[in-house]
Formats: structure tokens, C-alpha cells, sequence
């Protein structure tokens, strides 16, 4: 995520101790092992205004729910307009994974350069939305005063 550097934005990454990351820009913090440990984590720390990037649209969910933004490494944004969508779309293809006797389903496919460009694209929109929402939530602030 080296180009969001160039936005000055602080920058959280979040690992199970089954894994191990190094930043040399961001800040890392470890969660112990545990079903969904880095996700509640993540969501306990998240504040309005955050931008969230997961792949995972319960997390995505939790997000929006607490006024963060948040967007797939796909580059695609969870909104509150489309995520019960996402998130019906998901438990539907849960149960039929379940109710199929084919239960070895092929991965993702390999991210390409094309990938990390369209997501950086994306998430470089996502941030300077967020920067524009942010200074007029300030100035919605100040002439409330």
C-alpha cells in the first residue's frame, strides 16, 4: 500500500499470531488466534470516518455500521446501499456450497498488476472522499457552535 503514502494517512494492519507482518509505514498490531479475533479487533478500534479495506463483508458491514468507509481489495465500496445485497448474496452461495457434494471449489484467481492498479485508483477516491467529508463535517460542526 505504498502509494496511500503519499496521502499522510496513518495506516493500521491487523494479523493473527499465526501470522507474521512487517511495516516499515504502518503500524502493525498482532491479535491472538481465534475465530474472527482480528475482525472484532478491527471493528472495536474503528471510529467514524475510517476507511476499512476487507475482503469480508461482515467486517465491511460492522464498519459502515459505525460510520467507517470501506472497500474490498477489489477496489469495489461497501455502501449502505449495496451491502444486505452482498451479504444475502454471500449466505445464499454459503448454503449451496453446503448443500453440493463438491465441496473442493477452486481459490481466487492470482492478482495481477491490473488488480493492484484498479484497487489503487479506487482506494485513492475513496480517501479524497472521505478527506472532502471529513472537512465538511468540521465546518457543519463549527457553524453549530
Amino acid at each position: 500500500m505504498r502509494r496511500s503514502q503519499k496521502n499522510i494517512i496513518y495506516q493500521l494492519h491487523f494479523c493473527d499470531t499465526n501470522h507474521v507482518l512487517y511495516s516499515d509505514y504502518s503500524e502493525v498490531i498482532v491479535v491472538g488466534a481465534g475465530a474472527d479475533a482480528v475482525d472484532y479487533k478491527l471493528i472495536s478500534i474503528c471510529h467514524k470516518g475510517d476507511i476499512v479495506v476487507s475482503q469480508d463483508y461482515g467486517v465491511a458491514a460492522m464498519a459502515l455500521g459505525k460510520g467507517a468507509y470501506a472497500i474490498h481489495q477489489s477496489g469495489k465500496w461497501y455502501t449502505n446501499e449495496n451491502i444486505d445485497q452482498m451479504l444475502m448474496e454471500r449466505h445464499l452461495n454459503k448454503k449451496a456450497r453446503r448443500s453440493s457434494h463438491k465441496h473442493h471449489m477452486k481459490g481466487p484467481r492470482k492478482r495481477t498488476e491490473d488488480d493492484d492498479l484498479r484497487f489503487a485508483q479506487s482506494f485513492e477516491k475513496l480517501i479524497r472522499m472521505a478527506k472532502a467529508n471529513e472537512g465538511s463535517s468540521k465546518e457543519n460542526d463549527e457553524q453549530r457552535k
